[in-house]
Formats: C-alpha cells, structure tokens, sequence
C-alpha cells in the first residue's frame, strides 16, 4: 500500500536524519518510518519507536526534546510524559511516537496508517 522502512535513510541534516540519529543514539527499538508527505497534512514523516520501559521511553523522548533544541529546530511540543506509555513528540515536520511495546501493539499505528498487522511484521516488510 505504501513505503515503510525499519531502517530509514533521510538527508543528511535534515530534522528527520536528527529524529533517526537520535533514536538510534538512545536504543530505540523497532524504529519504523512512515513517510507521509503527500498524504497528510500533520507531517512530512511520522516515526514510531518503541522503549523497553517507561523510563527509556522517558529518556529517549527528553533526550530528543533537547537534541531538537540544540541543534536549532526549537522545543517541540511533547504529550503522555509523565506515565510515558506512549509519549508523541511534535517537531513539524516528523511527528515521533515512542511506545513501550505493550502499549505499541495494542494500538498499532503502523496498521492504522496501512502498513502491516504487527510492529514487527511492518519493519520485515520493507
């Protein structure tokens, strides 16, 4: 139905390659990107990653917020920290979601946007 990659490229120093580089700094799990320019208007690219507990989500999630705003992108907005189930990180142009994995299969967004049945199924599919 569409493109989805478990290990995305982006253009070197774009917001999206900061999102990734970040991510992957911290031990994201399962990070998953959906390009979405052209189909919706919220974002250019929505990244779903999971954390292994509400604390690494937590710290994932900071650690990008500050990373954002140092590297000059501003301070994105951020909801769901404190319980840190599912914490949804606006930077414009990427929209993150950061899960534990629990939560991330209960309500699937990679199916939801079309793009398999499970986290795991979707990231083989690319």
């Amino acid at each position: 139905m569409g493109e989805i990659s478990s290990s995305p490229t982006a253009v070197p120093g774009s917001l999206h390659a900061l999102v990734l580089e970040s991510l992957d700094d911290d031990q994201a799990l399962d990070v998953v990107s959906i390009p979405l320019e052209g189909k919706s208007s919220i974002a250019d690219f929505m990244v779903i990653a999971s954390g292994r507990s509400t604390r690494q989500v937590a710290a994932i999630a900071t650690h990008l917020a500050e990373r954002l705003k140092a590297r000059g992108h501003g301070s994105p907005r951020i909801e769901g920290l404190p319980a840190a189930d599912w914490v949804l990180i606006d930077a414009g142009d990427v929209v993150v979601h950061l899960f534990r994995p629990e939560v991330r299969s209960f309500y699937n967004l990679e199916r939801m946007w079309g793009f398999g049945d499970e986290p795991a199924a979707a990231a083989g599919s690319a």
